[in-house]
């Protein structure tokens, strides 16, 4: 019989120690710095403002944990880093990253009263809505729309890669954000006409995006509450990383109104990071459903298996799970 170690043990529990280090690297702009070419621990130092004391071992940490190479005394990137985490880059995903530690990072630390309670813990919980909160302020609502697509990035590519999209012809992705999706999808696939539903507010951020991306002409904005509001005719509609937001009751009717909105052979497709069937190896989406827990007065993110039968209880017919990569999957029904 192996011996037990208590090092698995003391290595999750001290986990924060390595997050918090790349969380600051990302808010230093570190990697931003070092794209431009390798640098010394002095030179480094210096150009990010910080202490003689902290500099060396803050740079030889993110070296050990593979965010930095070192050699012959000069920092650089590594390939993973330089491609995203260059804010200059369009690759940079490091908006989600900013976002968790300027805001999660603190919230999370009141888990413990959230599982005693089952209320959330965000900075805006007291206000009872949390969406309504960081939407009415234009510089949390800009940060949190680039940060979702930072978290949408790979899922988007990896949808507009495995859907068959050669058989519609329009498409709208529901709370689509700064618009990563309609954009990803839209340039994988020329004949392709659409946008994204929001509320305006979200209307100056997506033209912004849409613009830079030159797809003005093919691509949208819909303004409007999905609750509130009928969704918009199209051939597909896309909702990520939404449904975990909102409790069940909310869930259900957003599929209803998505069935309603499309037509005979339209197709809906829901991404999350679905939680496995078994509940056991997905602690990514576990710790999303956590998060959201955190995060809102309801929301839980589900497996598979309950979102097949939520869109089939709406009336979808052909219905389907398909991985997209990591942790995220894409749950298709056909009306």
């Amino acid at each position: 019989m192996s011996q037990l170690s208590p090092e698995k043990i003391l290595g999750l529990g001290l986990g924060f120690w390595n997050s918090k280090a790349l969380l600051s690297a990302v808010e230093l702009g570190l990697f931003t710095v070092l794209a431009e070419g390798p640098a010394d621990a002095e030179t480094l130092r210096v150009r990010l403002g910080l202490h003689e004391r902290s500099a060396r071992d803050f740079f030889d940490a993110l070296v050990a944990l593979g965010m930095l190479e070192r050699e012959n005394g000069l920092y650089r990137n590594t390939a993973e880093t330089d491609l995203f985490l260059d804010r200059a880059k369009p690759s940079y995903v490091g908006q989600i990253l900013e976002m968790s530690n300027l805001r999660l990072f603190s919230s999370w630390n009141r888990l413990t009263e959230a599982l005693r309670t089952g209320a959330a813990q965000s900075e805006n919980a007291a206000e009872g809505d949390f969406f309504g909160a960081l939407y009415a302020d234009p510089e949390k609502l800009r940060g949190f729309l680039t940060a979702m697509s930072g978290i949408s990035a790979g899922p988007a590519q990896a949808i507009a890669a495995k859907f068959p999209w050669r058989d519609y012809k329009t498409f709208v992705d529901v709370g689509c954000a700064q618009g990563m999706v309609p954009v990803t999808v839209a340039r994988a696939h020329p004949h392709l006409t659409g946008g994204g539903f929001d509320l305006p507010q979200v209307q100056p951020v997506f033209d912004d995006f849409i613009a830079q991306n030159g797809l003005s002409d093919r691509l949208r904005f819909y303004p409007g509450d999905f609750f509130e509001d009928a969704l918009p005719k199209v051939d597909v509609i896309v909702m990520g990383h939404i449904l975990h937001d909102w409790n069940l009751e909310e869930k259900r009717l957003l599929l209803a109104k998505a069935y309603e909105a499309l037509p005979k052979g339209g197709a809906l497709i829901v991404y999350e990071a679905l939680i496995d069937d078994e509940r056991k190896t997905n602690a990514f989406g576990l710790l999303m459903s956590l998060n959201m827990l955190i995060e809102t007065p309801g929301g839980f993110d589900y497996t598979g298996a309950d979102c097949l039968d939520w869109i089939r209880d709406a009336g979808f017919a052909q219905t389907r799970v398909e991985h997209l990569l990591g942790p995220d999957s894409m749950v298709i029904g056909v009306r």
